[in-house]
């Protein structure tokens, strides 16, 4: 055999290594024709018909079309058009449908197949399922949105507060109004630093608790105690946590130790060894406060057990008459 057909028996061999991986792929995948009639598709992976639930003879011949349906939006679907019109490699989420009525959201990924000319011979889709994900950010969303309004709706009770608290402080009416002033730009300046935490590792525990903590001592630094090792927090940690130490401030001043001059919050924490590594664990105990009445509605406090509970941790709430206890651990 001269080289041209040892070349030729190469490519074919190597043409059907390749149609057979697309073939087994594990990626869902289909080409369509777009020299035929509405373009249909002439091919499909089993990983295509395992996700639409769809067998290959019910797909052959069919528009891509076939996997829309009544939450499938216009503008996904012009989206694939224009994908389609400019000839180049794009991704288009849309709602797509499977054989048996149910939806998935599809990372489609499109884009033309050209012959060694430059001319157009295929196009191929490959699907992605990633309606879990796309819940999951839903979620989310959801529970920042939940956690942000309900610190909203407790900034206006956290500032009423400080300012009945400094009035008795103060006699003197310039100085009452330069004390308010400055907790509640303290308040301001801490509630705005943090309501997007800095996400790079490396903060300390302790720096970022006595940041969140001291705009909401009335008393001053005085009536906070916060004790342990030196920690810096992994970035996965920094929003929960900073969240949740906001969470017990303001339940402090509204109904707590830091509603009366001569309450008292002690936070301390330790680093500690388990099984899967290692944990901060910290406890927060409330003294010197008026009786503590467990609270009817616990919407605050299930936001941030909800986002520990996320990080893989743990947060107990002890309504003791005496004063709240709280208890929690992170994973580091």
């Amino acid at each position: 055999m001269d080289r041209n057909g040892r070349e030729g028996a190469w490519a074919l061999r190597n043409d059907r290594a390749i149609a057979e991986t697309v073939r087994h792929a594990q990626i869902p995948l289909c080409i369509t024709d777009p020299t035929l009639p509405d373009n249909p598709i002439v091919f499909a992976n089993a990983a295509f018909c395992e996700l639409t639930g769809y067998v290959e003879e019910e797909v052959i011949g069919q528009n891509c079309r076939m996997l829309q349906g009544p939450g499938t939006t216009e503008e996904s679907v012009a989206a694939i058009r224009k994908v389609i019109a400019s000839a180049e490699v794009d991704t288009v989420e849309i709602l797509n449908y499977r054989k048996d009525g149910t939806s998935f959201v599809n990372a489609l990924q499109i884009g033309p197949i050209l012959d060694d000319d430059g001319a157009l011979m295929y196009y191929f889709g490959s699907q992605l399922d990633v309606t879990a994900k796309r819940e999951m950010e839903k979620q989310a969303r959801q529970l920042a949105d939940d956690e942000l309004l309900h610190r909203l709706r407790n900034i206006v009770n956290v500032m009423n507060v400080i300012v009945r608290m400094t009035g008795r402080e103060e006699n003197d009416t310039a100085a009452l109004a330069t004390k308010i002033g400055e907790r509640l730009t303290a308040l301001s300046d801490v509630h705005f630093n943090t309501i997007r935490p800095n996400t790079d590792e490396g903060t300390e525990f302790e720096a970022l608790a006595r940041t969140i903590l001291a705009p909401y001592a009335p008393g001053g630094l005085v009536q906070l105690n916060l004790s342990g090792p030196a920690v810096a927090l992994p970035a996965g940690l920094i929003s929960p946590i900073t969240l949740g130490l906001h969470e017990l401030a303001t339940n402090s001043v509204k109904h707590g130790a830091l509603s009366v001059a001569e309450g008292r919050v002690e936070l301390r924490w330790v680093v500690q060894d388990r099984e899967e590594g290692r944990s901060i664990a910290f406890h927060w105990e409330e003294t010197n406060g008026p009786p503590v009445v467990v609270p009817a509605r616990q919407s605050g406090s299930r936001i941030i057990k909800t986002l520990t509970t996320s990080t893989g941790g743990d947060m107990a709430f002890d309504w003791r008459e005496s004063g709240l206890i709280v208890k929690a651990d992170f994973p580091l």
